[in-house]
C-alpha cells in the first residue's frame, strides 16, 4: 500500500511539473508572434526615422540572456526615446506591446521567475546622458532597431526564462 502511494505521489508530481512547461505548439506561436511584431518595428523604424549623418552606434550592442533581459533592454530604451521626436508615439507603442507581450509570456510559461537582470553597458550608459534628451532619444531608436534585428536572429533566447 505504501509502495502504491508513493508511486502515485511521485507520478503526480512528475505530471504537475511537466504541465508547467509550455508546450511546444505554443513556444511556436509565441515566437513566430514575436517575429512579426519584431519585424514590423524594424519596418517602421526604418521608414519613419533616417540615422543622422554621423551618428554610429559604439560597440558593443547589448546582450540577449531569455525574455527576462529582452524585457529590460526594451523597457530600457523605451523610457529614453522623447516624446518630443516627431513621429515616435506609434514606435514607443509598439515597443511596449512587444514588451507586453513577452513579459506577460514570461509570466504566464516560466515556472521560476529570475530576478530582474542588470541593466547592460550601452543602456546604462545612455541613462547616464539624459539631459541630452534628442541624441539620447535617436541613439535609444537606433538601439533598438540593433537589438530587435538581433533578437530576430536570435529567437531560441525566447525559450530561456
Amino acid at each position: 500500500m505504501d509502495y502504491t502511494r508513493v508511486l502515485l505521489l511521485s507520478l503526480f508530481q512528475a505530471l504537475s511539473m511537466c504541465a508547467a512547461a509550455p508546450l511546444p505548439v505554443e513556444v511556436v506561436k509565441m515566437k513566430s508572434k514575436v517575429k512579426w511584431m519584431a519585424e514590423q518595428l524594424v519596418v517602421r523604424l526604418d521608414k519613419d526615422f533616417q540615422v543622422p549623418s554621423g551618428l554610429t552606434l559604439n560597440p558593443p550592442a547589448d546582450d540577449l540572456d531569455g525574455t527576462s533581459s529582452i524585457v529590460t533592454v526594451l523597457d530600457g530604451y523605451n523610457s529614453l526615446i522623447s516624446d518630443t521626436l516627431n513621429g515616435v508615439s506609434q514606435i514607443k507603442y509598439d515597443i511596449s506591446s512587444l514588451t507586453g507581450y513577452i513579459n506577460q509570456w514570461r509570466q504566464g510559461y516560466c515556472s521560476e521567475q529570475r530576478p530582474k537582470p542588470p541593466v547592460p553597458g550601452p543602456l546604462q550608459e545612455l541613462q547616464s546622458r539624459k539631459e541630452f534628451i534628442d541624441t539620447v532619444g535617436m541613439e535609444a531608436l537606433m538601439r533598438v532597431k540593433e537589438f530587435l534585428n538581433l533578437l530576430l536572429k536570435n529567437l531560441d533566447q525566447l525559450e530561456t526564462c
